[in-house]
């Protein structure tokens, strides 16, 4: 069977993670911290869709990303 191919460099996460926080990682932590990064762009561009859609943009801006993304941070504080 052929090796499938990472959906992420698991490697370079890793050692920007232990470079961080200076702790030893378990073993499917990067995937999970991973996976909630994925969900936070998700929900990052969700919200500045819509931001531009109330000011009548056809187009998502940078202006309309930096207007969401304290609160979208804060959603995902915890």
């Amino acid at each position: 069977m052929a090796p499938t191919k990472r959906a992420y460099p698991r490697a370079t996460l890793r050692k920007i993670l232990k470079a961080h926080t200076n702790k030893n990682i378990s073993r499917h932590t990067d995937a999970l911290i991973y996976l909630d990064y994925i969900l936070f762009i998700q929900k990052l561009m969700d919200n500045a869709t819509r931001k531009a859609k109330e000011v009548g943009e056809k187009k998502v801006l940078a202006k309309d990303v930096r207007k969401v993304t304290l609160g979208t941070l804060r959603e995902f504080r915890g």
